[in-house]
């Protein structure tokens, strides 16, 4: 990335988006090999041209991105729906640096950008890379900087403009680091977040970033799940092949936002706004208060698997075990009035 921390005091004179007014970041996904995938949600009731939108990648601790470091987005939001944007790498027949991206990841791109690297790199992010959605159109050269785009305003960023997290034994030297669960989050204490991980943005959170945090804490505002897991046996052990353990990639959760921007009517009723708590959950159960509507509950893991289901006799709450294994289950909500909802719950 390469150029200007002018675009660091342009970020604070720009105001703070009202709450559901403007799309930005739900999910970031920073797999293993190229699995990258950005998940941008609409929290209006108007359809959004994403074609005036543009993301950029801000490298190993860059100040400043041009136009090779962006690409400029295609496709349409629904109102209160998603877009699905994937790093384009779908030649089965790619290695090493154009490995393809895995099936269970294609399946969910509404959209992919940024083929060729030394046309674009936007979307070969590393878990020490800032990302950062803008609204404007990309004009001029590729040494351009992104903040001459016609309309330029930013919309969220992910990470912090401008510094290289570490990794774990506290060197940044190799760019292999990431923004982690331990204050200040930029020195490798705890959890490394950003790095083999998909981050999902907490259902409160009603508006993006448009300021250059002080600290970029990845649990402030996003869920952590990690981005592949183990398939597991009824036993709970790991299932292997002739390549070793079995993996698959933990990306059930792209595809729709659990958002206090979501309108409460569903279908042609209005029904009283369930609540999940506590969500995530550390013990692998979840209660569901404002039930007393409730008819049935469903779970289902990340294979699309039913794991469990839960009748309710007009009760105010509910008791919901989600399973013994950690991570993002998807609760089916049946109403008595025939409506129904979805709500993601983390086991972490």
């Amino acid at each position: 990335m390469k150029k200007a921390l002018l675009f660091l005091g342009m970020l604070s004179s720009v105001a703070y988006a009202q709450d559901c007014s403007k799309i930005f970041i739900s999910e970031y996904v920073e797999g293993w090999s190229n699995n990258k995938a950005l998940e941008i949600y609409n929290p209006t009731n108007q359809s959004v041209d994403l074609s005036q939108y543009f993301v950029a990648r801000y490298s190993n601790g860059s100040s400043s991105a041009t136009n090779a470091n962006a690409v400029q987005l295609s496709g349409n939001i629904a109102p209160y729906g998603v877009f699905v944007a994937v790093l384009d790498k779908r030649d089965p027949n790619g290695t090493g640096q154009e490995a393809p991206i895995w099936d269970s990841l294609e399946v969910r791109g509404d959209g992919f950008f940024s083929p060729v690297y030394n046309t674009s790199n936007a979307f070969y992010w590393n878990g020490n890379d800032a990302v950062l959605l803008a609204k404007g159109t990309l004009t001029g050269p590729s040494t351009n900087s992104i903040t001459t785009a016609t309309g330029f305003q930013i919309v969220d960023v992910f990470g912090k403009i401008g510094e290289n997290p570490a990794n774990e034994t506290g060197s940044s030297a190799n760019n292999d680091g990431a923004w982690s669960s331990g204050f200040p989050y930029n020195t490798g204490v705890g959890v490394q977040l950003t790095s083999d991980h998909s981050l999902i943005r907490k259902s409160t959170v009603l508006k993006g970033v448009t300021t250059n945090p002080t600290f970029f804490n990845p649990l402030g505002e996003w869920d952590s799940i990690p981005a592949v897991t183990y398939v597991y046996d009824e036993n709970g052990n790991p299932i292997s092949g002739a390549n070793g353990p079995i993996l698959f990639g933990n990306w059930f959760s792209l595809g729709s936002h659990d958002c206090g921007c979501n309108p409460l009517s569903v279908g042609d009723q209005t029904i009283e706004d369930v609540l999940v708590y506590p969500n995530p959950t550390n013990e692998g159960v979840t209660f569901i208060k404002n039930a007393q509507g409730v008819k049935e509950v469903t779970v289902v893991n990340t294979l699309g698997q039913h794991v469990n289901r839960f009748s309710n006799n007009a009760s105010a709450v509910m008791s919901v075990n989600l399973g013994s294994d950690k991570g993002v289950y998807l609760l089916r909500i049946v109403h008595e009035n025939g409506s129904v909802s979805t709500k993601r719950v983390i086991f972490k």
